[in-house]
């Protein structure tokens, strides 16, 4: 089961993880639990005994499971300590249901924030995937004194004009497949995942309305941390232009291409990604 910007990115002749079914059956998932951060009831797991904490940051509507099952999985769990958590109101992080406002990204971070405090975790790095990418470059930037490092791919801090058309022509979901749709109506059941979805849209017009396009680009500066931005050249999601403003405005920030990659490349190269991301954390 994939995240929603990877499905849509598979509706652009991606294809899937070769093997991957084979290899999900054969995977004993790590046990979940609940905990309590102000009103929201935060589903995660806790994985691993290593001393370098990480916490892995979901896409839009994305859960632990449909969009880290590889890096919960396949980190080295005697170097790294690995939470995943469901976002506020996504997955089993609920209630309360999401509320899809233009600082929902901000907001997202304050509670992760509140949340890695309330498992004790006073230090940590960030893995953020697409919509996870963005709440951790804001995360990072606000709050550099918790953040060792910083790991992003298919995130961007801005708006172009012609995404937000991209998004509102599919914004009805039952345009879409029923390969594309069973994986969230199974999350979500069939209504909340429809309306969630168009809210999803609605709210990324407004906020490009309302800031001009801007998510988190005037918060790059801020980023203090060692960060390494990954990417694939073929991600139909996220055009090469936000991994060139990332880099050139998060100081001292590495980049590693994919060039056949597309939006899931942490699925689809799992292995040489989960290595890449570990030595990138291990340096000294």
């Amino acid at each position: 089961m994939l995240a929603l910007r990877n499905l849509l990115a598979l509706s652009i002749k991606n294809k899937q993880h070769r093997g991957s079914r084979a290899l999900l059956s054969s995977i004993i998932a790590p046990k979940e639990d609940i905990i309590q951060v102000g009103k929201y009831s935060i589903n995660y797991v806790r994985v691993g005994n290593g001393p370098h904490n990480i916490l892995c940051a979901p896409g839009a509507l994305g859960s632990i499971w449909t969009d880290f099952r590889y890096q919960v999985n396949g980190i080295d769990y005697e170097k790294f300590s690995v939470v995943a958590w469901d976002p506020p109101g996504f997955g089993k992080s609920r209630p309360p249901e999401r509320e899809f406002t233009i600082d929902f990204y901000h907001r997202d971070a304050d509670i992760a924030h509140q949340f890695m405090k309330e498992l004790n975790i006073p230090k940590y790095s960030l893995l953020g995937w697409s919509d996870g990418g963005i709440t951790s470059m804001i995360l990072a930037a606000k709050f550099p004194d918790v953040v060792q490092k910083l790991v992003i791919w298919g995130a961007n801090s801005f708006i172009l004009p012609k995404e937000i058309e991209a998004y509102k022509k599919i914004k009805d979901v039952s345009t879409w497949s029923t390969k594309m749709r069973e994986p969230m109506i199974e999350l979500y059941g069939e209504e909340r995942f429809k309306s969630y979805w168009a809210e999803w849209v609605d709210t990324m017009e407004a906020l490009f309305k309302a800031k001009d396009g801007n998510i988190c680009s005037d918060l790059l500066k801020d980023i203090k941390c060692p960060t390494f931005i990954l990417h694939g050249e073929k991600d139909p999601l996220v055009e090469g232009v936000h991994v060139s403003h990332l880099h050139t405005h998060i100081t001292g920030s590495r980049i590693h291409l994919y060039p056949e990659g597309k939006h899931n490349i942490h699925i689809r190269y799992a292995d040489d990604f989960n290595r890449l991301v570990q030595e990138f954390l291990l340096l000294k």
